[in-house]
């Protein structure tokens, strides 16, 4: 799968809060399907195909211990989704920088947001009688 692929593959594991909350589960320790299921209000098959749709994104992987299937949290595709919405935050940060800046200029220069500017209409003003005729 290329990264692209598993990327999509990731950020549609992660949609669901139920897988959410059982990979914030296994962040603690690996656990079994009843473990998993225990503080949900859905059946072990549900958790169960929950826990495919996890371990076909990469983020868990499932090994047996005796009778009991364990999932374990696995952290590197977590780590490429983290590292792909970085670039997105230096973005946003810029973004913030730029208005808190033009915010204090604004702030500093009283007129300097109305220099050529119109005056928008005002639409929620009631009509006083005289205006309307």
């Amino acid at each position: 799968m290329d990264a692209r692929n598993r990327l999509d593959t990731v950020f549609g594991a992660l949609a669901d809060p139920t897988r959410r909350a059982i990979l914030a589960r296994l962040a603690a320790g690996d656990a079994n399907v009843s473990e998993l299921s225990a503080p949900f209000k859905v059946s072990q098959p549900a958790i169960s195909r929950h826990l495919k749709v996890l371990e076909r994104a990469g983020l868990i992987s499932r090994r047996r211990r005796a009778t009991a299937r364990l999932s374990h949290l696995e952290a590197e595709p977590l780590k490429e989704a983290t590292d792909w919405l970085v670039r997105y935050r230096r973005y946003w940060e810029e973004r913030f920088e730029q208005l808190d800046e033009l915010l204090a200029t604004l702030q500093t220069t009283p007129d300097a947001g109305r220099t050529g500017m119109k005056k928008a209409p005002m639409t929620s003003r009631k009509r006083t009688r005289k205006e309307s005729t």
